[in-house]
């Protein structure tokens, strides 16, 4: 399955990679746990195993047809550093993104332990975003892991974010996202932690990007912080 997106930070979604599992406190609500299911019952044959991992081979190649340049997400519904997902597969995705060069590939892991692990292996490339998901103060070690990765363009996910994160250490960093949770079961996200993180950006010289308050209904919350919305991407690296 690869889509147009309606995700605020990327123009399009590919997943060359299906299902996942919980491993910390930001799964409990995961969105593609939902929407896999749902789109098994509809018959969608990507997702005939459910939310269980599978790779999706056939669906490698499909950022070489897509000409036009993109922000492409690259596996929103899944995690490719997964450990079912084995190297050499992973190794295949960063071949058609080292062959597609005309598009922007943005990967969130929460599996940074296996990143840092694996990426002396893979080929980098200015084109290859790398971020992490950290939800909490638990997991504030996944920065870490990620600056010491060889991608060129570094960043963090902050959601759902479920705490203050009040001393991050920015150096290496390259953007940051924050967002409440949303759906069924949100969990509140206070105003005084999304501040705070803004604040840190700004006095990091990092871009900041606010994605949602979140909600059983985001659209009725928005996404102003402050009067204004933060749409900041690192564009002085790589420009499409």
């Amino acid at each position: 399955m690869a889509t147009n997106s309606h995700i605020e930070w990327t123009d399009a979604t590919w997943n060359p990679v299906t299902g996942c599992s919980k491993i910390s406190p930001g799964c409990k609500h995961c969105y593609a746990e939902r929407l896999a299911i749902r789109l098994q019952a509809m018959g969608q044959s990507n997702y005939r195993n459910g939310f269980d991992v599978t790779l999706q081979p056939q669906m490698l190649e499909l950022p070489l047809r897509w000409k036009s340049p993109k922000r492409i997400f690259v596996n929103s519904m899944s995690d490719l550093f997964h450990e079912d997902v084995p190297l050499s597969y992973i190794k295949d995705v960063f071949s058609v993104m080292r062959r597609a060069p005309w598009h922007q590939y943005q990967m969130l892991t929460k599996r940074s332990e296996r990143l840092l692990e694996l990426s002396p292996r893979l080929e980098w490339e200015p084109q290859i975003w790398m971020g992490v998901s950290v939800e909490n103060e638990d997991y504030l070690d996944r920065i870490d892991h990620l600056r010491r990765t060889g991608s060129c363009v570094k960043f963090l996910s902050l959601e759902p974010l479920l705490g203050p994160l009040q001393k991050l250490k920015l150096r290496g960093i390259d953007w940051v996202i924050v967002g409440g949770e949303s759906g069924p079961g949100a969990r509140p996200v206070d105003p005084v932690w999304v501040k705070d993180i803004r604040d840190q950006c700004v006095s990091a010289g990092v871009a900041f990007f606010f994605k949602q308050w979140g909600g059983v209904q985001k659209k009725r919350t928005g996404r102003e912080l402050e009067g204004r919305t933060w749409d900041e991407m690192p564009e002085a690296l790589v420009t499409l």
